[in-house]
């Protein structure tokens, strides 16, 4: 099997009622995102951030995989696939995908706030002040917040290295470093991009566009991919 290598981003959420920081034009309530989706911010006003996670995953329960999400993990059928994504809700394993790396974290999932080794699955939508670890330390939202740096990062860069299809979907590429996975990719693989919008991507590079949103595109993609697997 082939190794298709995958980058989302909020647009493929988006259509499953995932409000993106875009969406909410840089606000929550009357909030810059960067009032609650930072360290400053936790350390500022705890219970803030912590309304806001709940809110957000009160959000994720009522949403449900789209047609994006099951496209992807039907192609797990003709090709080994992985998904490496921006987004921090559940919606690629609620569709099937068995392969997915979070950049940014994971909403569903709780942290020590002095460990970050120790990781939990939260039960429910509400994480309280509180709450503890093992360890006697709050426990904060398993998300990187802006300005933190991103673990997982190096083991994208080698994933994306041994792709053999290469594909973007739901992303602008201007958010560092997930933009940056894209120098990565072997120059002579075939990558794909799914979005309604303008992508920046390397001029050098050849790229198929399919400007469609995610529940559209990735279904013309799938079909695209299976005819040439032939």
């Amino acid at each position: 099997m082939k190794k298709l290598v995958v980058l989302t981003g909020s647009g493929i959420s988006a259509e499953s009622g995932i409000k993106t920081f875009r969406e909410m034009g840089g606000l929550w309530e009357e909030y810059d995102v960067m009032e609650v989706a930072s360290p400053q911010a936790w350390e500022r006003d705890m219970d803030l951030v912590l309304r806001f996670y709940n809110q957000r995953r009160k959000q994720l329960l009522k949403a449900e995989p789209n047609p994006g999400h099951f496209g992807l993990a039907e192609l797990e059928k003709y090709f080994d696939v992985e998904i490496i994504t921006q987004n921090v809700d559940d919606l690629h394993e609620r569709a099937g995908s068995n392969k997915v790396l979070h950049l940014h974290g994971e909403l569903k999932k709780v942290r020590s706030s002095v460990d970050p080794d120790l990781i939990y699955e939260l039960d429910g939508w509400e994480l309280k002040a509180g709450d503890k670890c093992e360890k006697g330390s709050q426990l904060r939202p398993h998300i990187v917040w802006f300005g933190e740096p991103v673990p997982a990062i190096e083991k994208a860069v080698e994933i994306v290295r041994k792709a053999e299809i290469f594909a973007v979907i739901g992303t602008s590429l201007v958010v560092y470093p997930a933009a940056g996975l894209v120098n990565y990719v072997p120059s002579h693989i075939p990558i794909y991009v799914v979005d309604p919008n303008e992508v920046q991507t390397p001029y050098h590079m050849k790229i198929e566009f399919i400007k469609e949103k995610a529940g559209v595109g990735v279904p013309i993609l799938r079909d695209k991919l299976i005819g040439k697997n032939k």
